[in-house]
């Protein structure tokens, strides 16, 4: 099954590619850019605002003390690249026992592989033969780099601010990367925070930060249901095949383009039916 974006498209890039225009825009703005500079102790930080933005194993996180989650759940992703022309211009996921495994085309010659599971020890000659079609698609490929690992989360921390310290990012929380939405999230995020600091209301910028985040969250939600359960993930996955528009739905709703009542008639109930008749 298939799908387009509601509105506009996607674009697959290499993190360094898009890593450098941002940072050259932040040049652009005034931003003074600090690299290779440790700080030992935000004590040691004079300034208005600190901002963590870094990573789920955020430090600063650590040492505010908002370490607290309501709810975490961790997964492990691998990645590799290959030097091979795509066969289609559209992300595919495939869905196996324990994994997944997506590809992204990031360039005219190369693709980049994903897979994702629970087992901390997976790896690509592990995933791989669950896929024959990825495989015999990747036999002649030549991989471009090492295999890199990281963990993935679903995080959902008490608190994101604590008196002039706020956090942002994956360091205030995440979702699954099956979800594709941790970059947009974080846009987003900047976004509500930059409006907060403008009106010294880190209090709004959590309440915001929580709606934003729920979307994404029940979306995480609904697709790691499938990653436990290969009975209705059998039966989902034939039901959209059977009712492509259900598909189309439930990937409007995941970019935001549906509204929940719209999400729940147009994609939710409509789901329901076929796994109740397949």
């Amino acid at each position: 099954m298939e799908a387009d974006f509601p509105d506009g498209h996607g674009i697959g890039m290499r993190r360094p590619l898009l890593h450098q225009p941002l940072v050259d825009r932040a040049a652009e703005l005034g931003v003074k850019l600090l690299w290779k500079t440790r700080v030992i102790s935000l004590d040691d930080v004079q300034a208005r605002w600190i901002v963590g933005a870094d990573g789920h194993n955020s430090r600063v996180r650590r040492s505010v003390g908002l370490e607290r989650t309501r709810r975490e759940s961790l997964r492990y992703g691998f990645r590799r690249h290959y030097h091979v022309a795509p066969w289609t211009d559209r992300m595919e996921i495939y869905w196996g026992s324990g994994c997944q495994m997506y590809v992204t085309p990031v360039s005219p010659e190369e693709v980049c592989v994903v897979v994702l599971g629970r087992d901390p020890h997976l790896r690509f000659q592990v995933a791989l033969p669950q896929f024959p079609k990825l495989q015999q698609r990747l036999a002649a490929a030549t991989a471009v780099g090492p295999e890199r690992g990281a963990v993935t989360s679903t995080r959902r921390l008490r608190r994101i601010y604590k008196d002039r310290t706020v956090l942002i990012g994956d360091a205030s929380g995440s979702v699954d990367a099956i979800t594709g939405e941790g970059m947009c999230l974080s846009f987003q995020q900047a976004v509500a925070l930059a409006e907060a600091m403008a009106a010294d209301d880190l209090a709004g910028y959590q309440l915001e930060h929580r709606r934003l985040a729920a979307r994404p969250a029940m979306m995480a939600h609904l697709m790691l249901s499938l990653d436990r359960s290969p009975w209705l993930r059998q039966r989902v996955l034939r039901g959209m095949a059977s009712e492509p528009k259900i598909f189309a739905n439930l990937l409007a709703q995941h970019v935001g383009a549906l509204s929940p009542i719209g999400f729940l008639f147009r994609g939710m109930l409509p789901l329901g039916r076929e796994i109740l008749t397949s």
